[in-house]
């Protein structure tokens, strides 16, 4: 044939979309031109699949030969194309079937030597060939075991171009060649800590059990060594495993980031970026691939920033808009990406940059300026997105050395938040939310559950004063709602109101 037809996938932050690659013959002067927007590494494909190619002891046809990737408006990044440029090249003038290179989409770097090298963002890529129909890929030999995460995919787990052309029906020699491996460690699993080594914290655990509950944003405040980190990285543990859309969601975030994907994680996420993070490295970003941040791979788990204080401003101020849109949009020249931001953040902070103000028996040196400016890091529109405030102080000798008295275990608090999500999807049901923290502020206010005046009253008081903005407002009924499922109330009562209201702004119920 003098044209062939293949397939590949251009990705475009989390979303792919199929790519045509095609390839034609005609009797002009020898070339080897790709076009179709290629950036620079694609377009320096043709040298990698000359090379290949000749080392596989197989000759590209002597002519002019064009590959145009289709649709050529579409942005194409990376060396990901190679193999299906190779094979389709290798297609017009070599018996393979033409049947078999429509069905399939291929996806890898080649190597001069002919084998096929691994590259980031297969599974996100596997996973748009299946919702476009396609359900054959030929994938590096090291990135087979993440391709074949995709349910309903024959996987070929290719070593060299070689191997692609004879599961095409070409007739080629076989040759034993190590395959290209991926140096990276696989990624460590989410440990699920207990949380029944918190000790003398208590209320903090409390919350942090209806935090899970519902979803909640969370602010920790209190002295170095009063446990926030502890109670921080024990919130994923309690947290409900995620399902299999959400666990191949969280895993297409870490391969698109470059990691080795070996296995669908079903623990929640947890990111927990230093405090010098730029903001680039949280939204994410880069100048010619679109690579998620912190704020991405938290995605269904838990965003910690410890030291909140210590955090750039402008990186704090970053986290507004996916906190209230549960997305991240990143632009750049000639392309734009979404990803998934539906995070829980949990905000660990000092009193003071000395970490002593306020604390008993402490000596604070800070100036008041100091402190203020400390604290004026956390911007009001910040406070205002997050749900549940929470002060913890050191804990005593007394209660270190105390016998505890029945702690809460990890297995009982999941346990207890696993029920509270089930109340809350029942109550749900029929509306596009599934948990208090997503729940529209119009349909708490005034759907069919809305509370009553009398249950209402604090809250419409803390409003009328101003202690309240209309966000927070609703932000304090969605935590409410929490307690309420954590209870077993089917309504909210005016205690439910109340203990939102005093985790929210230390209030109490008038």
């Amino acid at each position: 044939m003098t044209v062939a037809r293949t397939w590949a996938v251009a990705l475009t932050g989390l979303e792919g979309a199929l790519v045509e690659v095609e390839a034609d013959l005609s009797r002009q002067t020898p070339d080897f031109k790709i076009i179709g927007l290629p950036d620079k590494a694609l377009g320096e494909a043709h040298q990698r699949v000359h090379n290949a190619c000749e080392n596989s002891g197989l000759q590209l046809p002597r002519r002019r030969l064009t590959v145009n990737l289709s649709p050529a408006s579409l942005p194409k990044q990376g060396a990901g194309f190679d193999v299906a440029i190779a094979v389709a090249a290798l297609a017009t003038e070599h018996r393979l079937d033409p049947a078999s290179l429509r069905s399939a989409v291929h996806l890898g770097e080649l190597g001069l030597d002919g084998r096929l090298r691994p590259v980031p963002g297969v599974l996100p890529a596997v996973v748009a060939a299946v919702r476009a129909g396609i359900t054959r890929v030929a994938v590096p030999f090291a990135n087979r075991a993440e391709a074949a995460l995709v349910d309903g995919v024959e996987v070929l787990g290719a070593v060299s171009l070689l191997d692609v052309l004879r599961w095409h029906g070409l007739d080629v020699e076989h040759r034993e060649l190590p395959p290209v491996t991926d140096d990276a460690p696989p990624e460590r699993a989410v440990e699920r800590l207990e949380l029944a080594e918190v000790i003398g914290q208590r209320d903090a655990v409390e919350a942090i059990v209806l935090a899970a509950s519902g979803g909640h944003h969370v602010l920790m405040s209190g002295p170095p060594g009063s446990g926030k980190t502890m109670l921080a990285r024990r919130l994923p543990g309690i947290l409900p495993e995620l399902d299999d859309s959400a666990a191949l969601q969280a895993a297409s975030i870490r391969s698109l980031g470059g990691a080795r994907v070996v296995a669908l994680e079903r623990t929640p996420p947890f990111e927990a970026p230093h405090h010098t993070a730029s903001v680039a490295a949280l939204v994410g970003g880069g100048s010619r691939v679109i690579r998620p941040g912190a704020i991405a791979r938290a995605s269904g788990g838990v965003l910690f920033l410890d030291e909140a204080g210590e955090f750039a401003s402008g990186a704090l101020d970053a986290l507004r808009e996916p906190l209230e849109n549960g997305s991240i949009q990143i632009h750049r020249a000639g392309a734009s990406a979404t990803f998934p931001a539906r995070f829980q953040l949990v905000l660990a902070t000092n009193p003071c940059p000395c970490g002593a103000y306020g604390v008993p028996g402490g000596d604070c040196v800070c100036p008041p300026s100091g402190i203020r400016r400390y604290l004026g890091r956390l911007s009001g529109p910040i406070r205002d997105r997050i749900d549940i405030e929470l002060a913890v102080m050191r804990v005593s000798v007394a209660h270190a050395q105390a016998p505890a008295d029945s702690p809460i275990t990890t297995a009982q608090a999941r346990t207890r938040v696993h029920a509270a999500r089930e109340r809350a999807a029942r109550r749900l049901a029929g509306t596009p939310w599934r948990t208090n923290a997503e729940v529209s502020g119009a349909w708490l206010r005034q759907g069919p559950l809305a509370p009553p005046p009398a249950v209402r009253r604090p809250l419409d008081a803390a409003l009328h004063r101003g202690s309240l903005t209309l966000r927070g407002y609703d932000r304090v009924l969605r935590v409410a709602w929490s307690n309420a499922d954590l209870a077993g109330r089917p309504r909210l009562d005016i205690d439910d109101i109340g203990r939102a209201l005093y985790l929210k702004k230390g209030m109490t119920p008038l």
